[in-house]
């Protein structure tokens, strides 16, 4: 009698033990879950932030399972569908219940003093950019340059030791993607005279990524056209511009890189 009352009570015990083991995994795989959505709502959010299309746009995003449900109001159609095509594009969301509605006389909120979360994004890329043009650049050399943006607004404060690497730094500044305006109060100075050394030896590898990463700064130049490789210093531009505005420009942002002695620009045409 008491090995079979042993033997329930061991049974029992068993069953308790597997039952709370289970609860704890279907607890652990709730929590999981939790944390993936919450996860992909972020992704999608940030993603709607960054763009400028949808930044203006007071667009919420829920997400269960695989679906995200989106709401909110938009000026567009165009937007409401760019909306569902980055809400797709996170990785696990394969269904879009896009409650999204289009409303012709949307009005974006008025802009805050506060820089949204995209705009700062933006006005740091911008910022980046720029000092590494003026970093890579031959112009800029001796110069003592402090770049700020502010809503695409870019205010360059420094010394240059001559009024011609001012309006280069002003230049290169304003050509460069998503500036709207430079505000160039880089100081000269003509008191004292700067000694330069000798400019450092740049590799050939070095002088094309600087000249593919200035296109693809530029405003005004399609760098994703243009074939780059250079020898001993002599840079080759090869491929597609607009026109001859275009091919000058690229011309010139490639021979003031530091380390260019030359460019040869007969590879590269208008269409």
């Amino acid at each position: 009698m008491q090995s079979q009352f042993r033997k329930s009570l061991i049974a029992s015990a068993i069953a308790l033990a597997m039952f709370a083991v289970a609860g704890n995994a279907s607890a652990t795989d709730s929590v999981s879950q939790d944390v993936i959505e919450a996860r992909q709502e972020t992704q999608i959010w940030t993603t709607y932030a960054l763009s400028p299309y949808l930044r203006a746009n007071d667009i919420k995003v829920t997400v269960h399972g695989d679906t995200a449900t989106l709401t909110g109001k938009v000026g567009e159609d165009a937007n409401k569908d760019l909306a569902k095509q980055i809400a797709l594009g996170v990785n696990g969301i394969k269904k879009v219940d896009n409650q999204i509605v289009v409303t012709a006389d949307h009005e974006a909120p008025k802009a805050s003093t506060d820089r949204s979360f995209g705009e700062f994004i933006d006005d740091a890329s911008i910022t980046t950019a720029v000092k590494s043009k003026l970093l890579w650049s031959k112009q800029a050399e001796g110069m003592s340059a402090d770049v700020d943006t502010r809503r695409g607004k870019v205010t360059l404060r420094g010394t240059a030791d001559s009024a011609a690497h001012k309006t280069a730094a002003g230049r290169l500044a304003g050509n460069t993607k998503g500036v709207l305006s430079v505000d160039n109060r880089i100081e000269i100075e003509t008191a004292k005279t700067t000694q330069h050394k000798p400019a450092p030896s740049m590799s050939d590898t070095w002088i094309t990524t600087k000249v593919k990463s200035s296109f693809m700064y530029s405003a005004n130049v399609d760098g994703s056209a243009i074939s780059v490789t250079t020898t001993k210093g002599v840079v080759d531009l090869s491929g597609k511009v607009n026109n001859g505005v275009e091919r000058a420009l690229a011309v010139e942002l490639a021979e003031n890189i530091r380390g260019v002695t030359a460019v040869n620009a007969k590879g590269l045409t208008t269409l």
